[in-house]
């Protein structure tokens, strides 16, 4: 068996090797290949989101958010911001380095819609109007030719006052419109500066809204055509305060007071990490989830789709909870266990039956150099097994001395030597009917000739 040694017969040997487990091996690279491009980076440890004026409901909301996620280990940097438009425009600049926001219904056509997914709905923001008149009135269209605070340019305030009273057929030409809002507004309304006001949660104080609620000769508008502006506006939800519900001492209101109110988005840009995605809405759970004068416990945060699409990992989200890591692990290394599961995948698709099935591939690519000789030599023996000449038996053992020399020659490792010399051994009793004459019985094999079963 000197041909089976030297270095042809390792580069025939590595050659094998390739062909069997070099396919593997290139699928198996291409499995972590595709799964490492799609497994996502590390949550990051920062966010920014914008929030709203100082003191108001925005700001307020965002300053838990910040204080809940530090527990986390993520930081949450409060922008303060005019208000809602603001923050829609905020994100919806790619320029602008900001992550979250909290934004009221009806302004989606202000910004870019396609570039946000929401979080979920998270609370209800009322358009509070409060005015001065001796009686009260009943449609907003009364406010005709009124002095009217509908708040700052960059407000979500402002683009809602200005969108109920043109709905009223009030505008700049019909009504002294104000730049006011918050505080100032208030201060207008009491000082007969202003004849309305309307003010909303992203750019008023609670403080500024109580205030107003008990002012001698201040009136809250009731909404008696809010089911109308719901159905005209379909980002506006109709609530209803019953008697005393403000302020049971005073029984204020005395009657059942309609409002109307959008709702606020937690937005965020549509490359937000998955991992953050469900510890904002743990927040937001957290922050919204209680009862309060206008929801009862647990209305939100929800997925109401509205004017954004609610992004897959929420809904996921709200249908199943956080997954099985984020459950029982802290969350950074939840994080690290997500990530890795995903490019383990691969291991346990290919690797493990791999491993078992590509040895096996490589030991019947070896047999079937042997196995192929075996086939040429039945083929010869059946045409011995027949009446032949001296000429044709002598033809018939140039043929047998061939296959002897393919299977000395044949490069294979020395774990196939066994197999080889029985098949040698088969070529010797060939060899002997073919001399003996191919129409002559020929003895039994010995049990050590015998052919080995395939592996």
């Amino acid at each position: 068996m000197a041909g089976l040694r030297g270095p042809r017969a390792s580069r025939i040997y590595w050659r094998d090797a390739a062909l069997t487990f070099g396919p593997f091996l290139v699928a198996v690279i291409a499995a972590f290949w595709i799964a490492f491009h799609y497994v996502r980076p590390a949550p990051p440890r920062t966010l920014v989101m914008t929030s709203g004026v100082a003191g108001s409901t925005f700001q307020v909301s965002a300053e838990r958010y910040r204080e809940i996620l530090a527990r986390q280990g993520v930081t949450l940097k409060v922008l303060p911001s005019q208000g809602s438009l603001e923050n829609l425009k905020r994100l919806s600049d790619p320029k602008f380095q900001v992550d979250i926001g909290l934004v009221q219904g009806g302004l989606s056509s202000q910004g870019d819609p396609g570039r946000l997914m929401s979080l979920g709905s998270v609370f209800y923001v009322p358009v509070l109007v409060f005015y001065r008149a001796r009686q009260p009135i009943r449609f907003l269209s009364e406010l005709q030719g009124k002095r009217i605070g509908i708040g700052r340019e960059g407000s979500g305030t402002r683009v809602l006052a200005e969108t109920l009273l043109k709905a009223n057929e009030i505008d700049a030409g019909r009504a002294r419109l104000l730049d006011l809002e918050g505080k100032a507004a208030e201060d207008a309304l009491l000082q007969g500066r202003a004849d309305a006001i309307f003010v909303m949660g992203d750019s008023a104080t609670r403080e500024t809204m109580r205030e107003l609620v008990h002012s001698e000769g201040i009136r809250l508008f009731d909404f008696v055509q809010g089911d109308g502006y719901v159905r005209r506006f379909r980002f506006l939800n109709k609530i209803e305060l019953p008697p005393g519900s403000i302020d049971l001492g005073r029984n204020s209101p005395a009657e059942t007071l309609t409002m109307v109110a959008p709702t606020v988005e937690l937005l965020a840009r549509t490359d937000l990490h998955p991992a953050l995605s469900d510890v904002l809405i743990e927040a937001a759970r957290e922050v919204h989830g209680r009862a309060t004068l206008l929801q009862p416990a647990g209305t939100f945060p929800a997925p109401l789709e509205h004017e954004y699409r609610v992004s897959d990992d929420a809904l996921r989200y709200y249908k199943s909870g956080k997954t099985f890591a984020y459950k029982h692990l802290p969350f950074w290394v939840a994080s690290l266990v997500d990530r890795a599961l995903v490019l383990l995948l691969p291991i346990a698709v290919l690797l493990i039956p791999g491993v078992r099935i590509v040895p096996l591939l490589y030991r019947w690519r070896i047999s079937g150099r042997i196995y192929k000789r075996y086939g040429e030599l039945m083929a010869l023996e059946r045409v011995a097994f027949g009446q032949t000449t001296a000429d044709q038996r002598a033809d018939l053992l140039r043929r047998l001395d061939e296959i002897e020399r393919r299977v000395i020659t044949v490069k294979l490792p020395g774990s196939f030597a066994d197999q080889v010399y029985v098949l040698r051994q088969h070529i010797d009793f060939v060899r002997n009917r073919i001399v003996q004459g191919g129409g002559r019985a020929a003895g039994p094999i010995p049990a050590q000739q015998q052919v080995p079963a395939a592996r």
